[in-house]
This record gives structure tokens, sequence and C-alpha cells, in this order.
């Protein structure tokens, strides 16, 4: 609570796929989620920015603008990269491994087998 470390980290996580769900929690001036206490103003109003942008293209930019100056300003270290395996039997069909997210693995609804 007093903020007195060295070295802290947000290790919150969120189940919803969407770069607000983060960026609003965890690194905007004064959030609750915020435990570091980051703070920047100029990266408040890209994550709003971000938020409204109607253009997939723009947001993602605007998104990869903000990752890069958290990385950059050590509010969002860049510690480790999560990497999953699958293997599966060549008679499984249809079967799309995660594409953009840790969170979208575990769709089968187009899977078949060809037995």
């Amino acid at each position: 609570m007093r903020k007195d470390f060295k070295v802290g980290l947000n290790v919150t996580e969120s189940e919803v796929d969407d770069p607000d769900a983060q960026f609003y929690e965890n690194y905007k001036c004064g959030a609750l989620r915020n435990y570091t206490g980051y703070c920047n103003k100029s990266v408040d109003g890209r994550i709003d920015r971000q938020s409204r942008e109607m253009s997939v293209n723009k947001r993602r930019q605007l998104v990869w603008q903000i990752e890069r100056q958290l990385i950059e300003e050590d509010a969002r270290p860049d510690i480790l990269y999560v990497r999953g395996i699958t293997s599966r039997r060549p008679y499984v069909k249809d079967l799309v491994s995660i594409v953009n997210s840790i969170y979208d693995g575990s769709r089968f609804e187009d899977v078949w087998l060809d037995q």
C-alpha cells in the first residue's frame, strides 16, 4: 500500500480479450487495480483514443504504441511469453489452435473426426 518497493508487477489477468480491460484497470492514472501507481497522462489519452477507435487496424496501431511505451517506461516489463503447445491426431479435422489470444484455445465447434 505504501508503494515502498524496488520492483513491482501488475500480475492481474482478465478473461476478456480486449485491451480496454487491461489498460483501464492496470495502467490508467488512479485506477483501483493500478497497484504500481503508474501514471502518464499521454498514455491515458492513447488508452481513451484506442477505446473509441472504430478501425481495427488503427486501434491495433494505438495499442502497440501504448504497449511499447509501457514497456519502455518499465510499467509493463516483458518478463515472459506464454507459449502453448498442442498435439493432435491426423484424423482430427478443422481444429484451429490458439490464433491471437490465450483465451480462444478451447473452441471446438468446427472440429470433427475423420476415422
